[in-house]
């Protein structure tokens, strides 16, 4: 509730309504009849909302996604990871879709901050993780040399969020009309987001600066019919 409260003002933030003490706290947030983005390419087929299947609104919640990141780690409350992502169902399940097709993130549950200055890193969990989903650094560097231990897990930063970018971006495009050639046109930016050195990624400013060049792309091309 916290993080919640404390988030508050920001367009990319669920609204908070109210806070109710009957019995357990519990808190009130605004109604989003679209869901969460785990759903989107259901909720598109829907015959009322085919007009919104576009590449032109995908790649919007391509950027809000970018959006949210740069603003957890930028954030009034310090650098804010996404830690409960470790699957792409379970990332896009934290985010919502707004009536007019944005996104807002729901689920701030799991969101630890890093000191970088003070030396304080962070760690998703206790158990090990596996997947070419996570980024490299969340794994266990000893492989089946030795059984995983929590306390020799080294901590990471909140250059993990970066490496999903690309996972994230490719579900949320879909398959519609020209998708291919704005994954094209990512390429790049999404080979620097995939870079094993996380020292060597982009940060969210950086990535949401491209993605925004390719909004304009898009734009013109649609006027053009790309």
């Amino acid at each position: 509730m916290h993080m919640v409260e404390g988030l508050q003002g920001s367009e990319f933030v669920v609204q908070l309504i109210g806070i109710c003490y009957s019995g357990s706290l519990e808190m009130v947030t605004g109604y989003y009849k679209h869901g969460s983005a785990d759903t989107l390419d259901e909720l598109l087929e829907r015959p009322e909302l085919g007009h919104f299947n576009t590449l032109e609104t995908r790649f919007q919640l391509c950027i809000d996604y970018v959006k949210i990141l740069q603003f957890l780690h930028n954030s009034p409350l310090g650098v804010r990871v996404m830690c409960d992502s470790n699957d792409i169902t379970k990332t896009l399940s934290q985010y919502l879709v707004t009536n007019d097709f944005h996104l807002v993130i729901n689920d701030l549950d799991a969101l630890p901050e890093v000191k970088a200055d003070e030396g304080e890193l962070i760690k998703c969990g206790h158990r090990e993780l596996y997947g070419d989903f996570v980024a490299p650094e969340q794994l266990w560097p000893y492989g089946n040399s030795r059984p995983f231990d929590d306390e020799e897990m080294p901590p990471y930063d909140e250059r993990i969020d970066l490496w999903r970018i690309p996972n994230v971006v490719d579900k949320l495009l879909g398959r519609v009309h020209n998708s291919n050639y704005v994954r094209r046109l990512l390429i790049g930016i999404h080979e620097s987001c995939k870079q094993e050195d996380p020292e060597e990624r982009p940060s969210a400013t950086e990535v949401l600066e491209v993605f925004l060049n390719v909004q304009k792309i898009i734009s013109a091309g649609k006027r053009q019919d790309l």
